[in-house]
């Protein structure tokens, strides 16, 4: 990946999870599409850094959900911003009702967790295996394993008390 096109054809590629992070971490859609704009700028400025000892989209996750986690932290100054390509905000919307309702209450759930279980559950429900997200996270594959269990059952709790 050294080049612009290859950046282009990556960030295509994954739109979808850039997508889903910024969602999950952001409740507005104009707070989403700032955050996914800093993400692809971040993911640009350090993309002669990927170092292809994991796979792209592990190296993307990792850094959308290190720049989600900032902008939350930060999220009291204003993140400038650099106009970005018009190819990269047109993302694909959920055009499911249903599933669109389903992942709403889904969310109001996951909006409860702390940062870390946000980001486990995400890569979760992008069918990441337990391997991938410790290393995505950086912590042991059976810390992976506990805290998974432990949000799982309180995602429950939360869904079955409503």
């Amino acid at each position: 990946m050294e080049n612009k096109n290859g950046f282009i054809k990556e960030i295509n590629e994954n739109q979808g999870l850039i997508f889903k992070i910024a969602s999950i971490y952001t409740n507005s859609i104009e707070d989403r599409n700032d955050l996914m704009q800093e993400i692809v700028y971040q993911l640009w400025k350090s993309f002669h850094t990927f170092d292809k000892r994991s796979s792209v989209s592990t190296w993307m996750y990792r850094v959308a959900m290190n720049v989600a986690i900032y902008y939350l932290k930060s999220a009291k100054k204003k993140v400038q911003t650099i106009p970005m390509e018009e190819q990269f905000l047109h993302f694909t919307e959920i055009e499911n009702k249903e599933m669109e309702e389903k992942w709403q209450v889904l969310k109001h759930h996951i909006d409860k967790l702390n940062l870390l279980d946000k980001g486990i559950i995400i890569l979760y429900l992008e069918n990441k295996s337990h391997e991938e997200i410790a290393q995505i996270i950086g912590i042991s594959v059976s810390n992976v394993g506990t805290k998974f269990y432990r949000i799982k059952e309180k995602l429950k709790q939360q869904i079955l008390k409503q």
